[in-house]
């Protein structure tokens, strides 16, 4: 009769991972460690390329994601990739430590809203949407930012470019794809459709989004 403590003793002691298993392990640690030290997000098939066939991606990310559910950081889909971002909890505690590089104007928002909405779309069919004419550098700031591009051009007299927005748009915004984007009525559930009239709204108003058309002139733009 074997010892109740041995018993226990022997139940209890660490078993030898299998091939399997230790296969899965590293991939886990392998897709950690990608992702964290990727700048961006990494797609499905990039990730899928770095791990042995016999592993599926998608049980080895729902098991990352089921790790950090609880913790500071989470696994995300953003820009149609994956990436760790902050727990969504914890973001009022660390704004105060986030530097802001510049605020946009009412004019630059609603530039960015027409274009995620309308791309492609030229200069002039924003100016067209919002009823005044875009101030120089509106559009310069915005693709600095990261936020928009220029994209092809309109099959049309002058051959105007097209604007687009960017990977970098859907990840600053938690977007995974534009299908992401609210409708019109979850943006009025929000409050960020404006529905004063245009000759009440200027650049001081609240930075609320407002991509009604007609629009309104504000101190960088010009009334068409």
């Amino acid at each position: 009769m074997i010892d109740p403590v041995v018993e226990e003793a022997i139940e209890t002691e660490p078993h030898e991972p299998s091939d399997q298993e230790a296969d899965r392990e590293r991939a886990l640690r392998l897709i950690e460690a990608l992702l964290f030290a990727s700048e961006r997000p990494m797609g499905d098939a990039e990730l899928q390329a770095r791990l042995p066939e016999t592993l599926v991606l998608e049980e080895l990310l729902d098991a990352l994601r089921g790790h950090y559910r609880f913790r500071g950081i989470n696994l995300v889909r953003a820009a149609g990739g994956w990436t760790f971002r902050t727990a969504p909890d914890l973001a009022g505690l660390l704004a105060h430590e986030t530097v802001q590089a510049r605020k946009l104007t009412r004019a630059q928002i609603e530039t960015l809203a027409i274009i995620a909405y309308h791309q492609p779309v030229t200069r002039a069919e924003v100016e067209e949407i919002r009823g005044v004419t875009l101030a120089k550098g509106t559009l310069d700031l915005l693709m600095e930012a990261g936020w928009v591009m220029p994209k092809g051009r309109r099959e049309t007299p002058g051959r105007p470019a097209t604007w687009v927005t960017t990977d970098g748009f859907l990840l600053h915004f938690g977007l995974d794809s534009l299908r992401d984007l609210p409708n019109i009525d979850e943006l009025k559930a929000a409050g960020l459709l404006d529905a004063r009239p245009a000759s009440t709204m200027g650049e001081d108003a609240p930075g609320d989004l407002s991509v009604e058309e007609g629009g309104y002139a504000g101190e960088e733009d010009h009334p068409l």
